[in-house]
């Protein structure tokens, strides 16, 4: 009797203590559920799934999206790469009125990028506040993943909302889908805003190098940079790659430029341009920037690795010129462009396009300038301003294909030099 009375309070012990579990399998499992009720909601509402008194509403950005992604894109001329141009509009864009006057757009910062690098994105808006076109270079997983970013970027931050345009190039061979089935790229952001998808970006910065995508993928940087190009109608445009940053006030003193006189049809705007230390808050102004300069913060751009590429832009003139106390933006001097000047200015979007032959590393620049000196432009340095990169370029730090790729455009160059002959026969100008 003793021992039935045991094993009556054991099974009664153990029952209670199935039950227990069982019930707290079941919270779990609801907690489960809830949550995943909670994420799916969550993520309905970020793409206009929620059904509610709204749900005949539209969101325009998310059906903008779907359109510029339902076209599949169109192949550049080379039919290598399916270009989706203005995938992402800024309200800056789609409120101009056809027809305007295009200087009311003035000035537009135009740049390329791959995703990994797409994280300086938030400095130069931070410094910019003006329009921008970004076209990205995106290749394999990172088609999808670049589609699915820009798009919350878009959702997420005002200011990219506000004034960036985003176009986006891959190989003809792949397209981009819309993100409405790619939610581990959109976990969370709801709740951490436009800081969380930076930080996201940032967690992605270190995955290559711009020029080592993988084995036998080109970065075409030419074709980024008329794509970006032509995805503005701003009447005038500066072209910088987007680890690079302008002074400030830079397009507040166009402006204030333009008001007085407009360049020459035949006139593109120097803006100097520096590196500085990795280490090194980005100067604002020319007064802070000469400071670095004199204790070799700031150098010339690739003063180490190729110091006649910027030499014709004569940094001492340039430095010992002064500055004038109201920080007015004005031609200072003009330079004969010579072989191998690859400057950064402000130009009327009219300017040859890039060509975009050339790919990955060499002449891809320098063969522009030397077009625009041909076609009869002249070079105007102007004060007060520049261009600045961000971390000192030198030897060691580029990818492992660097010199083959300099080799093979150095050859393409040539040719390209004979081109231009027949292009300008009139032109007694040569590179």
């Amino acid at each position: 009797m003793h021992l039935s009375k045991k094993c009556s309070v054991f099974k009664v012990v153990l029952g209670a203590l199935l039950i227990v579990a069982l019930l707290q399998l079941l919270y779990l499992s609801f907690l489960s559920k809830f949550h995943g009720k909670q994420q799916r909601y969550k993520y309905s509402e970020l793409f206009g799934y929620k059904k509610n008194a709204n749900q005949g509403e539209k969101n325009p950005r998310r059906e903008h999206l779907r359109y510029s992604l339902s076209t599949g894109g169109i192949f550049d001329a080379s039919g290598q790469y399916r270009v989706y141009k203005n995938l992402i509009k800024s309200d800056f864009s789609t409120n101009q009125k056809p027809g305007a006057d295009l200087r009311s757009h003035h000035l537009t910062l135009v740049t390329h990028t791959t995703i990994n690098n797409l994280h300086h994105l938030n400095s130069l808006l931070e410094r910019w506040k003006n329009p921008i076109s970004v076209a990205i270079f995106a290749h394999g997983e990172d088609v999808k993943f670049a589609t699915a970013i820009v798009y919350a970027l878009d959702l997420f931050c005002p200011q990219v909302q506000a004034l960036v345009d985003f176009h986006l190039v891959c190989h003809s061979g792949e397209m981009a889908t819309f993100p409405d089935q790619d939610r581990e790229h959109f976990m969370g952001l709801q709740e951490k805003g436009c800081p969380g998808v930076f930080a996201k970006l940032e967690s992605h910065r270190d995955q290559f190098q711009n020029y080592a995508i993988a084995s036998n993928v080109s970065y075409p940087n030419n074709l980024l940079r008329n794509i970006a190009r032509s995805g503005t109608d701003s009447a005038y445009i500066l072209v910088i790659d987007i680890d690079m940053m302008p002074s400030a006030n830079l397009h507040h003193q166009f402006v204030t430029m333009l008001m007085k006189h407009e360049p020459a049809a035949d006139e593109v705007l120097v803006l100097p341009a520096f590196e500085i230390r990795h280490t090194r808050k980005m100067p604002a102004s020319k007064s802070e920037l000469v400071q670095l300069y004199q204790v070799g913060e700031v150098r010339p751009f690739y003063d180490e690795l190729c110091p006649r590429c910027q030499a014709p832009t004569n940094y001492s003139l340039w430095i010992n010129l002064g500055i004038k106390a109201s920080g007015t933006l004005e031609v200072a001097y003009t330079v004969n462009w010579v072989d191998p000047w690859e400057p950064f200015y402000i130009a009327s979007r009219t300017v040859p396009l890039y060509d975009e032959n050339f790919r990955q590393y060499g002449f891809n620049r320098i063969s522009q300038a030397c077009e625009l000196h041909v076609a009869g432009f002249r070079f105007s340095v102007v004060s007060n301003a520049f261009v600045l990169h961000k971390g000192f370029k030198v030897q060691g730090e580029f990818h492992s294909r660097k010199d083959e790729e300099n080799r093979r455009n150095r050859i393409l160059f040539r040719s390209f030099k004979e081109n231009l002959k027949s292009k300008y026969p009139n032109s007694a100008r040569r590179c």
